[in-house]
């Protein structure tokens, strides 16, 4: 399998991978590598002819963390009306859950930032319109028709002199959402070519830093099949 990938746990219903920077989670390219297809052949291998694996949510490619796949269609449908809750749920990452009441879908980033953000904790709100052509995405003034409310929480876990490690939750899920509101906000993520500044830039490099320092960190779902919440972090 490829190197970029590591299973971190497997059963009958479900894989969850923890996904290195530069490969795709599925892409149309040929002779381009990509997680289902390494995750099919690795079932394949098992003895399991035609193997069923479903993409229940999505990392882009530069950005590095955990994902869950689905080996069943059973499984794939419980786990997609856990990710659309969530999507909707509201919640902040300050908040608790009540015990024995479980979170359902729930995914946590790490970003690495050059600056300061205004406050130690708090949210962003912003429009956002994506390009196909630059594949990039830009924000916009609220009344852009074409702009899509995006939503954010953040807080301030670790800071050095000019840079900061943020926890992040996202409460929409737009096109490079974290990477575009946080260059937006004065603090773009370090190994950002594509939005960040000069400036950060500058810093990355002489800091040594050649990817993305982004990372879906913290996953929590229920199992399809079990009904134990299940938490995974890198």
């Amino acid at each position: 399998m490829d190197q970029r990938i590591r299973i971190v746990f497997e059963d009958d219903v479900l894989i969850v991978c923890h996904k290195y920077p530069g490969i795709a989670v599925q892409t149309a390219a040929l002779g381009q590598a990509d997680m289902v297809s390494e995750l099919k052949k690795y079932l394949a291998g098992q003895g399991k002819k035609n193997p069923y694996l479903a993409v229940v949510h999505r990392l882009d490619q530069p950005v590095e963390g955990l994902l869950v796949f689905a080996k069943t269609e059973a499984a794939a449908a419980s786990l997609s009306k856990q990710v659309q809750k969530a999507d909707s749920s509201g919640l902040t990452l300050e908040e608790k859950v009540p015990e024995g009441r479980m979170r359902c879908f729930y995914k946590e980033y790490t970003a690495h930032v050059y600056g300061k953000m205004p406050q130690k904790q708090g949210e962003l709100t912003d429009f956002l319109v994506k390009d196909a052509r630059s594949n990039t995405s830009r924000v916009v003034s609220e009344k852009d028709k074409n702009g899509k409310r995006s939503v954010l929480s953040y807080e301030v876990s670790e800071e050095t002199e000019k840079t900061q490690t943020l926890r992040i939750l996202l409460k929409t899920g737009r096109h490079h959402q974290i990477r575009v509101q946080l260059s937006h906000a004065g603090c773009p993520i370090l190994g950002d070519t594509k939005y960040g500044t000069e400036e950060a830039k500058r810093y990355a490099v002489e800091q040594g830093i050649k990817q993305l320092c982004l990372c879906a960190s913290r996953l929590e779902f229920t199992h399809p099949v079990t009904g134990k919440q299940l938490q995974f972090t890198v």
